[in-house]
């Protein structure tokens, strides 16, 4: 019965992304950016639900099972972000109509008068978001796994979700994504209404008493304490991933805003949108009632759905799986766009509009396939890439945020110089010296090192050409 509800799900959105499509898509901007029509409610659910994917549904769960309170971390750093945007939208949202943009590669070559900057930050944007992308693939898997305990169940479910979503993105762009995106928030808040009204009650009696059997039982959860997710993690890990969405530094992030009608639009969203992003807290609830009852040092990510398995009957835990498979799929084509509108425009770069469409579908089809057959065959292959995502792409947030000003106060040279040794810290310390700072966020120590590098590049510039900078 689940694996029928799943497979009903994955199709049933992706004819959703079929309809979105309301006319023959005339060109990449059409295709990218949906024309810059999107009203407040279409806007509303492809960024508001830009941070529920799966990893999200289920990770959040499964953080606070393993690591307590430390969970929360998730918890201000939308917001956070979300007051930066509120007074960056209409500046960027203004240059990109003027200018054209439809990537971040485009803001920063033309903000820089750079390719190479902006060639350098679409391929990085690339890496650091492909291993994303195939998470989110891996997940559909996974879910269908976890509840049916068929590995051929979760093939079958990774590859018919896989083909549904390249195909609603060719056909029908951001616009098969916002359509999609409504089905996936509301199917996704009624499963977390039910989860946290039946779980809790189920395992514990209610959500207060999850909470006091926790205080009785694993007091050490209810604070956030040495180890792993201690004090430095927490707040570095929510700098980072404050400064990261706030100057928009995740490539994928760019289609959604630049959508807008209007940048008033994209403002009265973000004053509202903080206070959505609260529903992290629910995720969070099943993961601490999971805490009494499953296993120590059973799978994190499993946890949600193992307990929505024992607390409710089997079409309604379906329904549950069918959220967790739209907090997959949506994003993923989100992903895809970002990834295909950065090669087709500032990696692999043709004059002729028609040649710059074929690339960009058929970066669609190759990036698909590709985290397809990694997360069949080497799910793992791309799991320590992932470290780098959210660490590496925030090293563009000093770039960014200096091509917002009215005025760019450095030249590429020094920009091109601190992004370098930025990326090259957080390589370093995720992958050859990994105890060296501790538990540090390395994306933190990365953007320090950039933003020292960047300073005394600049001066020296200005020293050696001091009639250039006055």
């Amino acid at each position: 019965m689940i694996l029928t509800f799943t497979l009903a799900g994955i199709v049933l959105i992706g004819v959703l992304g079929f309809v979105g499509r309301r006319k023959p898509v005339a060109d990449l901007a059409e295709w990218t950016v949906g024309g810059r029509r999107f009203g407040a409610l279409t806007m509303w659910f492809l960024q508001a639900g830009e941070v529920f994917t799966t990893f999200t549904f289920l990770g959040m769960a499964g953080l606070a099972f393993s690591g307590g309170v430390a969970a929360m971390y998730a918890l201000p750093y939308v917001p956070i972000a979300y007051v930066v945007l509120f007074f960056l939208a209409k500046r960027l949202w203004t240059m990109g109509k003027d200018r054209g943009y439809l990537t971040q590669g485009d803001f920063l070559e033309d903000r820089y008068s750079s390719r190479t900057l902006g060639t350098l930050s679409a391929v990085l944007g690339v890496i650091f978001v492909l291993p994303y992308l195939q998470l989110q693939i891996t997940g559909l898997g996974l879910i269908v796994r976890l509840v049916t305990g068929d590995n051929a169940s979760g093939t079958l479910s990774m590859v018919t979700g896989s083909v549904l979503i390249v195909a609603f993105v060719l056909w029908a762009g951001l616009r098969g994504v916002a359509a999609t995106s409504y089905f996936k928030d509301g199917v996704m808040l009624v499963a977390l209404v039910v989860l946290i009204i039946a779980v809790p009650t189920h395992f514990a009696g209610g959500i207060p008493a999850v909470f006091h059997k926790i205080e009785q039982l694993h007091p050490e959860k209810l604070i956030v304490h040495s180890g792993a997710n201690d004090h430095v993690w927490f707040i570095t890990s929510m700098l980072v991933s404050a400064i990261g969405v706030g100057l928009m530094t995740l490539p994928h992030s760019w289609p959604a805003l630049m959508s807008a009608r209007d940048p008033k639009v994209l403002r009265r969203n973000y004053a509202w949108m903080p206070v959505y992003e609260l529903c992290l807290l629910l995720p969070m609830v099943i993961g601490f009632a999971a805490i009494l009852v499953v296993p120590k040092g059973s799978d994190p990510n499993g946890v949600l759905l193992t307990l929505s398995k024992d607390a409710l009957p089997g079409w309604v835990t379906g329904v549950v799986v069918v959220a967790a498979t739209a907090t997959a799929m949506v994003p993923a084509a989100g992903i895809l766009i970002g990834i295909s509108s950065l090669v087709a425009r500032n990696i692999v770069r043709v004059r002729s509009g028609r040649k710059q469409f074929w690339i960009n579908h058929g970066t669609v089809v190759v990036a698909s396939t590709l985290a397809l057959v990694l997360g069949i065959f080497r799910p793992d292959l791309l799991a320590n890439l992932l470290l780098l995502t959210y660490s590496g792409s925030v090293q563009l947030a000093p770039a960014n945020l200096l091509g917002f000003l009215r005025r760019v106060p450095v030249g590429k040279g020094p920009v091109l110089a601190g992004l370098v040794a930025g990326e090259l810290v957080v390589i370093w310390l995720t992958f050859v010296d990994t105890h060296l700072v501790g538990t540090v966020n390395v994306g933190l120590v990365g953007l320090g090192a950039n933003v020292v590098v960047l300073a005394l590049a600049a001066l020296v510039q200005r020293q050696a050409s001091p009639q250039e900078a006055a």
